[in-house]
């Protein structure tokens, strides 16, 4: 796969992302904090994104990494474990600060027993 390809299969993958979670380039800029027009240029494979950079857009797509490294057509093939445990990321993800702490105080005991 050369490098262009990646680029576009990245940005696609982005594209398809954002339009599931009914965001215009915009919005996705301003929860990422980039400007829109670079929104644009990653979802064509015209800008060679940064690690940090797409950190930054899968957190504002409310996605983990994996997430956007599984190309369009292309299915995630996680285990049971690793879905279990972004099912819990994702509650986590929604609860407030208070019951994130509660949560984590929880877990903390529960493993602490065994």
């Amino acid at each position: 796969m050369d490098d262009k390809e990646v680029l576009k299969l990245v940005g696609a993958r982005i594209r398809a992302l954002r339009k599931e979670k009914g965001l215009s380039q915009e919005s996705l800029g301003e929860k990422g904090g980039f400007h829109f027009s670079y929104i644009g240029q990653i979802e064509r494979g015209e800008k060679n994104v940064s690690l940090l950079n797409i950190a930054k857009i899968a957190d504002a797509l409310d996605v983990n990494l994996i997430q956007l490294f599984a190309y369009v057509n292309e299915e995630i093939k996680v285990t049971k474990h690793e879905a279990e445990l972004n099912e819990i990321l994702t509650l986590l993800r929604k609860s407030n600060p208070q019951k994130i702490k509660l949560a984590k105080n929880i877990v903390k005991e529960i493993l602490n027993n065994e």
